[in-house]
């Protein structure tokens, strides 16, 4: 029996970045022996089990065969007979398919550390389009290595195109495909994800919204980039320098959604397109199953933006509305994340990344003054139920009212 370290962790040590999880491959081995020795066993569809100790995970080496479309299709073999070049090959990337003894020896069958010291993304065998989801996985990799000069091969590119051609992409169920792309929008660029995918002919089938919004115009005079898709990428990139809540930065994104519905007729202008986005954004949450809260703050940041950025316009009354539809008045967490998606929202535009955006401490101060009503003075002068929350509307609206003055004559 011989172990080797794989994947990721060999690859981040050679790119010098830390190693978070180490993944094993055991070569000469059978399920039976890996019980025996103490491992636990938790893979139901091939042998993967975990060190007794450290809780690595050890898979025996295998191979598989496509057998359906989609990229539950597949069979698995494991067997002492099966080499470490033979597990290797079934992998995704070059850079991904290099393994490592136990006495620190390399073993690289496929050219991932030539791939590594050219920062090229590449796939290891044709047997990469057997399985759609590595399209979204090598999207991924590109978000993550981006900023380090990482390309993706030409061939590779080709293949993939090969593959959303082919139809296989349809065949992706949507938690893989959220599960893919929130991994993405955790990595140091994530508009590269989603930049990849259109290049690649994708994004039309994994987010079609978004993909709608590329020739979209704006008006220049407050959009420069003019084009919305441009323009939801430069909002993205800036989320993720204010925030690395992937909620935050995939509502960010989606924001304007709804200028992608806008009539021909009335463009660069997008009338109502806060309504909108948030009626596709439904949509869109229901078909990539999202969990609760990230649909949540899509569709509230998609209704609502535009109400901060000029929120010194509206009343007192609005504005009060605006805090009550995130619950802000009991917990503010969620309009926290509005807010920095509103920020990224103003400053994601060409020319104005470092401009100042003092709305949404303006809001900030607004809901801390509402935040001063408590219902313990109208149930003691005898008021109930419905009598209680009008009263303390009336009573948080005059707070409002009161400081908005206070702000504007400083």
């Amino acid at each position: 029996m011989q172990i080797f370290l794989v994947g990721g962790a060999v690859r981040d040590q050679l790119l010098g970045l830390p190693i978070k999880d180490k993944d094993w491959v055991v070569v000469g081995s059978t399920v039976e022996q890996m019980i025996n020795d103490g491992y636990q066993q938790v893979g139901a569809d091939f042998p993967v089990f975990l060190h007794p100790k450290t809780k690595d995970e050890f898979a025996l080496a295998r191979t598989e065969r496509k057998t359906a479309k989609g990229y539950k299709g597949f069979e698995c073999f494991s067997d002492p007979s099966v080499t470490l070049e033979d597990d290797l090959v079934r992998r995704d990337l070059t850079i991904n398919a290099i393994a490592q003894s136990e006495a620190g020896e390399l073993i690289d069958p496929y050219g991932g550390r030539n791939d590594i010291e050219n920062k090229t993304l590449r796939h290891v065998s044709e047997a990469f389009i057997e399985d759609p989801l590595r399209v979204l996985r090598l999207a991924r990799f590109y978000a993550r290595f981006a900023h380090l000069g990482f390309e993706v091969a030409p061939e590779t590119i080709n293949l993939m195109k090969q593959m959303v051609d082919s139809g296989e992409l349809n065949e992706l169920v949507p938690e893989r495909v959220w599960a893919e792309m929130q991994k993405a929008l955790s990595e140091k660029n994530p508009e590269m994800f989603f930049i990849l995918l259109r290049q690649i002919g994708a994004l039309n089938v994994i987010l079609p919204e978004l993909d709608a919004l590329y020739g979209v115009p704006q008006p220049m005079l407050y959009h420069p980039e003019v084009d919305c898709a441009i323009h939801s990428l430069q909002v993205l990139q800036v989320a993720c320098s204010l925030s690395k809540n992937t909620n935050v930065r995939f509502a960010s994104l989606l924001h304007d959604l709804g200028k992608g519905k806008s009539p021909q007729d009335n463009l660069p202008h997008h009338y109502g397109h806060e309504q909108t986005g948030e009626f596709v954004i439904r949509k869109l949450s229901k078909r990539l199953k999202l969990p609760n809260k990230t649909a949540q703050l899509c569709q509230l940041v998609a209704k609502y933006h535009t109400h901060t950025h000029r929120a010194h316009e509206l009343k007192s009354k609005t504005i009060l509305k605006v805090f009550q539809a995130f619950g802000a008045l009991k917990n503010d967490t969620l309009f926290e994340q509005f807010l920095l998606c509103c920020e990224a929202d103003a400053k994601g535009r060409s020319g104005f990344l470092n401009s100042e955006y003092p709305n949404s401490q303006y809001l900030r101060e607004l809901l801390a003054q509402a935040k001063t009503v408590t219902s313990t003075k109208y149930v003691e002068l005898g008021l109930q139920g419905p009598q209680i929350g009008e009263a303390m509307n009336k009573a948080q609206i005059h707070m409002i009212d009161t400081k908005r003055k206070s702000l504007y004559t400083v």
